[in-house]
């Protein structure tokens, strides 16, 4: 049987959220509004910067986008690698990758919420 790209994302979500703490659940919960007010570079910069509870959702954002993305992410997933390959790609790939980025927190706000409530 073959997932669905919703189930891979469920899936994912599920497996990631299973360690986090009631204050990275509470940060998953918010992260999908921040990017779409200031975009997904942003968010990520803010989030490494931050080093809290945030990095820890990125860094599991990122691996998500590095397995979808592929050819985009060839140098790695580590933060800077990752914000060079996002600022040399095309104004298309960027959204798609955004849209990827907020299909893939909807799912993990709520496997996050669902396994610490």
């Amino acid at each position: 049987m073959r997932m669905t790209l919703e189930q891979k994302r469920a899936q994912d979500a599920w497996r990631r959220a299973r360690d986090y703490t009631k204050e990275q659940v509470n940060a998953a919960k918010g992260l999908p509004a921040l990017i779409m007010n200031s975009g997904l570079m942003q968010v990520l910069a803010f989030c490494h910067q931050k080093a809290d509870e945030n990095e820890v959702i990125a860094a599991d954002l990122r691996d998500w986008l590095a397995t979808r993305f592929p050819s985009v992410f060839r140098g790695g997933k580590d933060f800077e690698r990752f914000m060079e390959a996002l600022m040399a790609t095309d104004p298309r790939d960027y959204q798609a990758i955004t849209a990827e980025a907020l299909a893939w927190l909807k799912w993990l706000r709520q496997m996050a919420a669902a396994r610490h409530s």
